[in-house]
């Protein structure tokens, strides 16, 4: 539930900072991509410190090293929280952690459908229909930078702040 928290409050507090005035932040992909990139840095720290041992157990036991793919995935999520954050990066971050969710997922079903879970937000549904909101907003985000790119090129108003 943290995640959908500091996803939603960040890009609340992006986005009335934008609409109070600060240029930079008014487009509303720039307060998605604060919000996605806050909450990409939570999730990759936790693979580290506090949920480290969760994690590794919730990797299917079909697959090989469970302690090196949630290394590998945090620093995944952290590399891409970056990228959203730097306008030349945002299409690679945005595509890139899109299919990091995608990826990841049969890892939250297998939780689910074991019983692994240890939080109600856990369960297959509540964790699924979060996981539809968070790869939606990636995908929002490059959706939006994808069709502006050609604008951006030849200096159209959606340049550099965006």
């Amino acid at each position: 539930m943290e995640p959908l928290i500091v996803l939603i409050a960040v890009t609340v507090v992006i986005f009335i900072a934008g609409a109070a005035g600060v240029q930079r932040l008014r487009p509303w992909p720039v307060a998605l991509r604060g919000g996605l990139a806050a909450m990409f840095m939570l999730t990759g720290t936790v693979h580290f410190v506090y949920l480290r041992t969760e994690l590794i157990g919730m990797v299917p036991p079909a697959l090989p090293y469970p302690g090196l793919i949630v290394t590998i995935t945090g620093v995944l999520e952290w590399a891409g929280a970056l990228g959203l954050l730097w306008r030349p990066t945002v299409l690679w971050a945005s595509c890139g952690l899109s299919l990091l969710l995608i990826v990841m997922f049969p890892a939250n079903l297998y939780i689910a459908l074991n019983g692994l879970y240890t939080h109600p937000e856990d369960e297959l549904i509540p964790r699924t229909l979060m996981q539809i909101l968070f790869l939606s907003v990636s995908l929002a985000i490059w959706r939006y930078y994808l069709r502006h790119r050609s604008v951006r090129k030849h200096g159209g108003k959606f340049g550099a702040s965006r």
